[in-house]
């Protein structure tokens, strides 16, 4: 009855993996669209910010499938390299955003509209929220810190999706062009931190999961 458990609960993992991956996909294609539209640079990195995590999640589901046959203790190469992939992405989408918020500062750039931003946001605030806590309570029950890990990584995005819809809100109200701004400003210090985490775990290569709970033979 333990095995059957275990393996329901990685099964359970394993779909929340594959739905936050195509969850991202859906909000990059619409948040990118409507940042270029609109001409609304905050959407616009969060929709980059989304398509990265798209190769951050193929990796949790990658490890997911792997604890499904045997416990896992280490990172394999894929899982590794995407990692490294996902760093550096970050590392790039940071610079982009921060120099975008400068030029569009110097040029005096302002949105057409904030309010497909809210709309995205709210969305997003609602599916981080529900994903966040389901993970977390798999990986709880399944005494795995990299499952839980993912769940903080989806928290993560929560917040950011916050970010994006006090600057929507803001801007759609009051209409200064600062405010977009320091709402790009603070979806580029995300993606710095997140970058700046997916490079250290590439490095270190090690996991502390599955500790007791994982074993599914």
């Amino acid at each position: 009855m333990k095995v059957k458990t275990t393996l329901s609960l990685l099964n359970i993992a394993l779909v929340l993996g594959l739905v936050t991956i195509v969850y991202n996909i859906i909000e990059a294609v619409v948040a990118i669209w409507f940042g270029f539209s609109d001409d609304t640079f905050a959407l616009l990195g969060f929709g980059f910010d989304s398509l990265v995590e798209v190769i951050s999640g193929a990796g949790i589901v990658h490890m997911v499938a792997r604890m499904r046959k045997s416990p896992v203790e280490l990172r394999d190469k894929f899982e590794q390299q995407a990692l490294r992939i996902t760093g550096l992405a970050f590392y790039l989408l940071t610079t982009g955003m921060v120099f975008g918020a400068l030029l569009n500062l110097f040029q005096g750039s302002r949105p057409a509209t904030t309010v497909p931003g809210i709309v995205v946001s709210l969305v997003s605030i609602a599916t981080m929220w529900w994903l966040m806590s389901a993970k977390m309570k798999a990986g709880k029950a399944l005494h795995s810190e990299a499952i839980m890990a993912d769940a903080n990584c989806t928290k993560t995005c929560l917040w950011l999706s916050v970010v994006l819809l006090v600057s929507s809100v803001l801007y759609e109200f009051f209409h200064i062009g600062l405010v977009d701004v320091a709402g790009s400003l603070g979806v580029a210090w995300f993606a710095w931190r997140e970058g700046k985490e997916s490079l250290e775990n590439s490095r270190t290569g090690k996991l502390c999961c599955c500790t007791g709970g994982c074993h599914v033979s």
